[in-house]
């Protein structure tokens, strides 16, 4: 079995319009200048590098926007463009909405339970809702349209629709996969806030993750569901994978990531063969560190010697408490072997790592042969996503750009000479 990780490639819209309530990284630089174009590029660099390390990789496409589908199901009405420019016009920050780039983030696309998993032996793909936050409540159709051409052979694959909005469900962000290996039968953990405490709102519903739980047809014994500190919501850990990764048979997390942590860590010990717990202590990475550097925001992945590698962000680097507490992890007696350093500022700056940017599915070969191929990349297809968004994404965008018709029109034809170029037909995703 091996894992392919989906990343969102970055749209041309991609701005910092600071939506996210609780996203500390994406309030802070609400109305900068945002580079679309970099942004994409720094994604396309980080997948090229996935490749290189001897894994597979896939991705995900760019949302149509802006969304005047969306604003007129609002009350605007005419063309697109008159939609557009009367939203801006009335309520800009609609307009803002419309706009966001922030499916990039596939992380919270869906939540997967691979084939070792399931009753059925399939793989299941839950949608997520994406409820808390308007933005990106306008995902899930779009999402769900690319997950059922990607996985459309239902010999191997399973698509659900999203959730009900009232069980709020953000995907494999607030999910985590413990086993003895990706082809093992594993315990599934699904990570949820408690609503009302804190600052912040908690976006994951205990509810949602057993819905999920149920749907994909997964044993009692095969899944955990684990509350979150709300310390770590409060001080900005939005979702679980800014503050605990899990690959395999690690589990890489901050001190103060879970409710209750020993009952975590006891029920785990118990049910995954050969469990390592990688922690850090608060009184050496402090929560602070921890979400400021995305540290756990990495990703955690097996390497085809068998050997796992650590993909942060330069922030990481750069925190020196983060930095040299990383390295005594690789130097220790653990399966990580190495740490790989890659560049996402931009997408950093909007409050997304590494982690953010990729969904994990684990596939058997025959399964993986199955995918739609043209959400498969290799080299050269990075070479073909590399040319055409150095020739078509915007280099900048200010925030006064999002009520101008010019970048209205260079979004749409960045993605539609995109669309052309992987031998999408126009309106299939």
């Amino acid at each position: 079995m091996r894992e392919v990780n989906f990343d969102g490639l970055v749209g041309p819209s991609h701005n910092y319009a600071g939506l996210s309530l609780g996203n500390i990284a994406s309030a802070s630089n609400r109305g900068g200048v945002s580079r679309p174009r970099e942004a994409a590029l720094q994604g396309i660099a980080k997948m090229r590098r996935m490749i290189g390390l001897g894994l597979v990789q896939g991705m995900l496409l760019p949302h149509e926007r802006p969304n005047a589908g969306w604003l007129r199901a609002l009350g605007f009405s005419g063309s697109d463009d008159a939609v557009l420019a009367a939203a801006w016009k009335e309520e800009p920050a609609l307009l803002a909405n419309a706009m966001s780039a922030s499916a990039m983030w596939t992380a919270n696309a869906a939540t997967v339970s691979p084939a070792a998993d399931t009753q059925d032996g399939k793989v299941h793909l839950s949608v997520a809702n994406l409820s808390t936050m308007l933005h990106r409540s306008t995902e899930p159709a779009q999402t769900e349209r690319q997950l059922r051409i990607a996985f459309a052979d239902e010999r191997y694959f399973t698509v659900h629709p999203a959730l009900p909005a009232r069980l709020g469900d953000e995907g494999a962000a607030n999910f985590m996969r413990l086993g003895a290996s990706h082809a093992d039968k594993s315990t599934e953990v699904f990570v949820y806030g408690r609503a009302g405490q804190g600052p912040f709102p908690a976006r994951q519903s205990e509810a949602a993750g057993r819905a999920v739980a149920r749907r994909h047809g997964l044993e009692p014994e095969g899944q955990l569901h684990v509350r979150q500190a709300d310390a770590a919501i409060a001080a900005g850990a939005f979702h679980n994978d800014v503050v605990a990764v899990a690959n395999e048979h690690v589990l890489f997390c901050h001190e103060q990531a879970f409710a209750d942590r020993d009952a975590v860590f006891s029920t785990l010990a118990q049910r995954v063969p050969g469990l390592t717990i990688l922690e850090a202590p608060a009184d050496r990475v402090s929560l602070d560190d921890a979400i400021s550097s995305y540290l756990f925001n990495c990703q955690l992945v097996t390497l085809p010697d068998g050997s796992m590698a650590l993909v942060v962000p330069s922030e990481s680097r750069e925190n020196a408490r983060v930095w040299a507490w990383l390295q005594e992890i690789v130097a220790g007696p653990n399966p990580i072997s190495s740490i790989e350093v890659i560049e996402v500022r931009e997408s950093m700056r909007n409050g997304g790592g590494p982690a953010c940017l990729r969904l994990r599915v684990a596939l058997v070969d025959r399964a993986l042969a199955a995918v739609d191929q043209r959400f498969i990349v290799d080299e050269a297809k990075c070479d073909v996503l590399a040319r055409v968004v150095e020739r078509w994404w915007p280099e900048r965008i200010q925030p006064h750009d999002l009520g101008s018709g010019d970048l209205w029109h260079a979004c749409r034809a960045a993605r539609a000479h995109l669309l052309e170029a992987l031998s999408f037909n126009p309106g299939e995703v």
